[in-house]
């Protein structure tokens, strides 16, 4: 059913929604119907962010402001915002925190997406996921990732780095909890564009196998082994980590995990111990939810997330990730909480992102843009607000002797 309403009369029909909202809280946000009259949720001079209203469905969602609700209408251009991308992203919060919806109505949509969710990793729909991802076009990545093209949690060490630099201690700051040793044969499990390879051959003297489930990486990461002639050390394969054979010396898995699926996860977990050689060392860098109970971040964020951007993620506890590594034979050796990492290294993307508007838009249609515009100051929103967390798990196969670990951390921090 099309909306008649002009302008002016929609002003008049939000005005007791706005009034509601107002008396719980003085929001710096203003709302228009077609560039027409303004409806202010709080002081119309301190209106930081502009919302414009395209058609019934904008309305729609602001009325049931969830994440969700507000970042779908947005991505599919029901509405447009105005204003920076750190304030569109705090009011979206504010809204939602706010809004009509019923904590049941998002314990019901968990609920629903298990369900859906069951029996979907399958090596065909895992492939597609990732490919939906990540085969957007090299050129889109390398406008805001760091040379190396990085796409995982940066290290910042002591907070001055550039992101360039935070990058490459984060790969150094892998490979050396992971002790890795010249004639080491190590195994990299979505290896993205072949930075963290590239690094544990030239370096650390690894021969080295990254996988990864999409071409374009593929592609470009084999081109990058081969400009670096070291084509005789590394191996980029399109591959599903469930059909490597091994063995290998040591393992890593960087931003990978949350691909996999929380029922999976001890087989995931299995398949690691049984690649590993008996003395070998794996590390587990990825994503975790922050809930006890393996849930999604809260208003409806998690599902957008879902519906545009990582197709069939799941993000488990910490609590569940070392519970299902003891499942599949691991033994955690040490865990370290990367959290505000990330949420500097998201900041880092998102602002690099802004700055390249033009290009981007160039180089993808309007609702790719929105989707990843979005995608990445509200996951930075998330690592900073503690909805969901970043975790180093170093690990090995289970059992063995206590004596062959170093008694203290002091070698993954080596003098400099």
């Amino acid at each position: 059913m099309r909306l008649t309403l002009d302008p002016s009369q929609l002003a008049s029909a939000l005005n007791p929604w706005a009034e509601r909202l107002r008396k719980k809280i003085d929001l710096p946000l203003q709302v228009r119907w077609h560039g027409g009259p303004a409806v202010a949720l709080g002081n119309f001079d301190t209106a930081r962010v502009t919302v414009d209203v395209k058609d019934a469905a904008g309305i729609t969602a602001l009325l049931a402001p969830s994440l969700e609700n507000l970042g779908r209408a947005y991505v599919e251009g029901h509405i447009d915002v105005t204003g920076s991308v750190q304030d569109v992203i705090d009011m979206a919060h504010r809204l939602a925190e706010n809004g009509t919806t019923e904590e049941q109505e998002g314990l019901l949509q968990r609920l629903l997406h298990r369900i859906a969710e069951a029996g979907h990793h399958t090596r065909e729909h895992d492939k597609a996921a990732i490919q939906y991802h990540y085969d957007v076009s090299n050129e889109f990545y390398a406008q805001w990732l760091d040379p190396a093209m990085v796409y995982s949690c940066a290290y910042f060490e002591t907070g001055t780095e550039t992101l360039e630099q935070a990058q490459q201690k984060k790969i150094d700051h892998i490979l050396t909890k992971l002790r890795i040793e010249p004639g080491h044969k190590l195994l990299d499990i979505g290896c993205g564009w072949g930075a963290l390879v590239l690094r544990a051959a030239e370096k650390f003297g690894a021969t080295c196998v990254g996988i990864t489930l999409s071409e374009n990486q593929h592609e470009l990461a084999t081109e990058r082994v081969r400009a670096a002639g070291l084509q005789n050390q590394i191996e980029i394969r399109l591959q599903d980590y469930r059909d490597v054979s091994g063995p290998f010396d040591r393992i890593t898995s960087v931003g990978m995990f949350e691909h996999v699926g929380l029922k999976n996860l001890p087989g995931y977990f299995r398949i690691i111990h049984d690649l590993l050689t008996p003395g070998g060392w794996a590390l587990n860098h990825g994503i975790t939810s922050t809930d006890p109970q393996n849930g999604e971040t809260s208003h409806g964020g998690g599902r957008f997330i879902d519906r545009y951007v990582f197709p069939q993620g799941e993000l488990p506890h910490i609590g569940t990730v070392l519970t299902t590594m003891q499942q599949g034979g691991l033994e955690a050796i040490d865990a370290e909480n990367l959290r505000r990492h990330y949420a500097r290294t998201l900041e880092f993307w998102s602002k690099s992102f802004e700055a390249g508007g033009a290009h981007l838009k160039s180089l993808v249609d309007e609702k790719h843009w929105r989707i990843w515009r979005m995608y990445l100051v509200g996951s930075q929103w998330a690592f900073e607000h503690d909805e969901v967390s970043l975790f180093q798990v170093l690990c090995r196969r289970r059992g063995q002797s206590a004596g062959s670990i170093p008694l203290s951390r002091r070698w993954m921090y080596p003098s400099s």
